[in-house]
């Protein structure tokens, strides 16, 4: 096998590792991005069911898709696998770190101790990331008469204060609209999905228009108005000179003998030949980086951890592992006839918004307020506009009613032998008013759970987690309280998801933990600049890092760190410094 040699080689393409990749190459060096999942351009991401049908990464079966499902024995967590990583699927929010809940949770009776990281060491690499990604709120001539005037409604009724996103008074309960990652048309007279002038310098060379207000943000923007990894950091770095490699999935790391450096080998997918072959590859490194998502940079550690001593001995790799809190609920039926003086319901319209527009903020008991309770934000969702149909369909006997009257009608004209050729009305009536779809949504949750989630690597070479949510349930109980009181005010039906009722089957997209920050190797897998301790070279950029939850979206923070870490990568590689 050829060997090939960059100055630094980065595994996965999420918000870690394209950080790293364009801040390293832009520095300098010499990069190479190993991505195990495709490129996904405007208009390639499914739609149909034949194309969802192969939309899951299961390469063992020959599909090759954007989404891998994993199942443990008490947890289950939605990643992607994509040029771009989570940021093709995730809801565009920008929030940063709470600045009092940068600490781990200390047993009973113990003081919580802190991050190796605080907020204010953060603060201007978070400014450069809102900055790159173009961070902005949802534009005031969309919001209204849907779910984010709903959000606001229900806020002014619970006397909760609206404020912005750099003004949050964090000892009192709050409202606010979170920046979003995505392109609005600038005025409220250009319409969704304008065309953005000389947008097509990426990585994919496609032309990109502004957001359409589809909800399709979590299944993938076919239309380029979402600010993802690939038209942003990765663009950068490639423009840098780094080299960006698509289906090559990381399988062996190993320090090289005599100095430091590092082998890899790969696995190169060729999804489009008719064996779904795989070649071995090998490349060596001067130094590693890890950005494989929690997930997938503790199972690549936990399988090779033999060939690195430090992490052989090491007793935290695989721990503190942490769903973020993640809690989904829903809003049935949100006919408060209260909100207009024509008796007229909410419209929601979840399905003609981007995913998320707003949050509420609700205090933690660190943050020097009355509250004792966990922090939390709860946000509105959104979703595709087949999401309408399913929500109508959730009424069979109200359709199944609909279609009898209709038929009805039509046999007993027929018999009559008088057809009516205008049918538009009874059509009209046969459709329905679409109430249930048009008012309803579901709730997306998050806060500061416990990260007591232990990863280990079974016989057969596969993850397993360990998670109980016995210590989080004040936290769960509390957010639960917080959703249907929502839903209270908007004269819903307040529904937990069956998931979430069951607290030890829980579903997470925010995986977090697995090679957590400390002060030292008893105490964390990596120090506070991403550094491998007692691995020369060795880097881990992902949210795998995190000591415990964020608490708001991570993807921010996780960014934020990459910069951070880059910067200490840069400067390790110009002085010829080791790891800690």
């Amino acid at each position: 096998m050829a060997d090939e040699h960059f100055q630094a080689v980065v595994v996965g393409s999420g918000f870690g590792g394209s950080v790293a990749a364009c801040r390293l190459a832009e520095g300098g060096m010499s990069v190479c991005v190993l991505e195990r999942g495709k490129p996904y351009p405007p208009g390639s991401f499914a739609r149909t069911p034949f194309e969802l049908h192969n939309n899951f990464w299961r390469p063992s079966s020959g599909t090759y898709g954007l989404f891998d499902i994993w199942s443990f024995s008490h947890m289950q967590a939605v990643v992607s696998a994509g040029v771009g990583g989570g940021s093709l699927i995730y809801a565009n929010v920008l929030l940063r770190k709470d600045e009092k809940w940068f600490v781990n949770d200390g047993k009973p009776g113990q003081p919580h101790t802190p991050w190796p990281v605080s907020r204010a060491e953060l603060d201007p690499h978070y400014d450069v990331v809102e900055r790159m990604l173009g961070g902005t709120v949802y534009p005031t001539w969309y919001q209204n008469d849907n779910k984010t005037s709903a959000m606001r409604e229900a806020a002014r009724r619970m006397c909760i204060g609206e404020t912005t996103h750099t003004s949050i008074n964090p000892r009192e309960p709050q409202f606010f609209l979170p920046l979003l990652a995505i392109s609005f048309s600038p005025t409220k007279n250009d319409p969704p999905g304008t065309p953005i002038p000389n947008s097509a310098n990426n990585i994919h060379r496609s032309a990109r228009e502004t957001c359409r207000l589809c909800g399709e943000c979590d299944v993938g923007c076919n239309y380029g108005a979402k600010n993802t990894l690939d038209f942003t950091y990765l663009s950068a770095a490639k423009d840098f000179g780094a080299e960006i490699r698509q289906l090559c999935e990381v399988e062996t790391i190993a320090p090289l003998p005599g100095r430091c450096g590092f082998e890899i080998l790969y696995v190169l997918h060729e999804p489009d030949s008719e064996l779904h072959r795989k070649h071995i590859k090998r490349m060596t490194a001067d130094r590693l980086i890890l950005g494989g998502g929690a997930l997938g940079t503790t199972l690549l550690l936990l399988r090779n951890r033999n060939k690195f001593p430090a992490l052989k001995s090491s007793k935290v790799l695989g721990t503190r592992f942490s769903g973020n809190g993640d809690y989904l609920a829903f809003a049935v039926g949100c006919t408060d006839y209260t909100s207009d003086p024509n008796g007229v319901p909410w419209r929601l319209n979840a399905s003609r918004a981007p995913v998320i527009t707003s949050t509420f903020r609700f205090p933690d008991c660190l943050d020097g307020g009355t509250e004792k309770g966990p922090g939390l934000y709860l946000q509105d969702a959104g979703y595709p506009l087949a999401g309408d149909y399913i929500w109508e369909a959730m009424s069979p006997l109200r359709v199944l009613f609909r279609v009898l009257l209709f038929a009805g009608r039509r046999f007993l004209r027929l018999l009559r032998g008088k057809p009516k050729t205008e049918i538009g009305g009874e059509l009209g009536r046969l459709v329905g008013e679409g109430r249930m779809s048009s008012t309803s949504m579901p709730l997306l949750g998050m806060g500061r759970d416990v990260p007591d989630g232990v990863a280990k690597l079974q016989r057969n070479n596969r993850l397993d987690m360990k998670w109980s949510a016995a210590a989080s349930q004040p936290y769960y109980r509390r957010i639960d309280r917080v959703a249907r009181a929502v839903t209270n005010q908007l004269g819903g039906r307040y529904f937990a998801d069956p998931l979430s009722v069951d607290l030890n089957s829980q579903i997470t997209v925010h995986p977090l933990g697995g090679c957590p920050m400390g002060l030292n190797v008893d105490d964390g897998v990596v120090d506070s600049y991403g550094r491998v301790f007692g691995c020369c070279g060795l880097y881990v950029v992902d949210g795998a890092v995190m000591p415990g939850p964020v608490g708001p979206n991570p993807s921010l923070t996780i960014a934020a760190l990459a910069e951070r870490f880059s910067l200490q990568i840069l400067d390790d590689w110009r002085s010829g410094r080791c790891a800690p």
